[in-house]
């Protein structure tokens, strides 16, 4: 039987390795995005893939022909194709929708690849390194340098109030088997603290909960951010979408206060949607994380 991969995500980019005819080696990296297991359940195995691709190649024909072969692969690993491409890349974001079009693939921009990033970040340290050619130095920063300006959210979907909030870690390990209506959960750290608090700020909306969840949803959420006095959600590619502006001085004890707080939680933050403060169902629920800055 077929094990499902609902999304898969993708970096197509340059690598820090001079070939032999001195270009730069270019690669595909593709991973499905995990499933995040119940308390008692097994973590399922997630589809890996990756192909080196000529820098002469380096086109929307190259890149469907790649998709084609990772499709075979996963099929013959026993995962069926994905529901969804997320391309974190807004530079490569045209080339890949081509290819993508090509399959009949949905392709998202995001930079929700968690997971992806992760991976990228292992073979900075333990494969790209040990190969011929290897240039030291950074390599793959933010696919946005220059944060554009935080927009207003429309009038439609502004919840009624918002509060700040902390959820342990131990709580959250269950967050797969809560009621939501909009979900994006992320595999939580094995060595963290079921004490350990995660950061995070929960929207209300007595009459549009589900609504203003469900056009959560389709922003990507990516991770917050408190920007001077602004309360700032980053999603997609360089969305930025202002929540709230704070007080001067609560901005500034806010900063500090969740800047420790996700530090402490390894990154981890999530945003929630519900009807009122006192409902125990949540209309949405993310689980987000930080990206590197560089």
């Amino acid at each position: 039987m077929k094990q499902a991969a609902p999304d898969w995500e993708l970096d197509y980019y340059s690598r820090p390795i001079l070939e032999e005819d001195g270009k730069k080696r270019w690669e595909l990296l593709i991973c499905s995005t995990p499933e995040v297991p119940g308390p008692r359940e097994v973590a399922s195995e997630s589809f890996r893939w990756a192909q080196a691709c000529p820098a002469t190649s380096v086109n929307s024909i190259w890149l469907r022909e790649a998709l084609e072969a990772a499709l075979a692969g996963a099929a013959a690993q026993g995962f069926g194709p994905p529901r969804r491409l997320r391309c974190w890349r807004g530079s490569m974001r045209t080339m890949v929708q081509r290819a993508a079009e090509g399959l009949g693939l949905e392709l998202v921009p995001s930079r929700r690849t968690y997971a992806l990033v992760n991976w990228l970040q292992e073979r900075e340290r333990l494969v790209y390194p040990q190969e011929p050619g290897y240039m030291a130095g950074p390599l793959a920063p933010p696919p946005q340098a220059l944060r554009p300006i935080a927009v207003p959210l429309p009038e439609e979907a502004r919840g009624d109030s918002w509060a700040w909030a902390t959820l342990p870690l131990g709580v959250l390990a269950a967050a797969s088997e809560w009621e939501v209506g909009f979900a994006g959960l992320v595999p939580l750290p094995e060595a963290g603290a079921a004490e350990l608090p995660v950061p995070g700020i929960r929207l209300f909306s007595s009459t549009r909960a589900l609504a203003l969840a469900g056009w959560l949803a389709g922003l990507e959420p990516v991770r917050l951010e408190i920007s001077g006095p602004q309360l700032v959600l980053e999603a997609g590619l360089e969305d930025r979408w202002l929540l709230t502006n704070l007080p001067a001085e609560e901005a500034e004890v806010a900063t500090a206060a969740f800047a420790a707080a996700r530090e402490q939680a390894g990154g981890l933050q999530f945003l929630a949607v519900q009807a009122s403060e006192q409902d125990q169902r949540f209309e949405g629920f993310w689980l987000l994380h930080d990206l590197p800055d560089a």
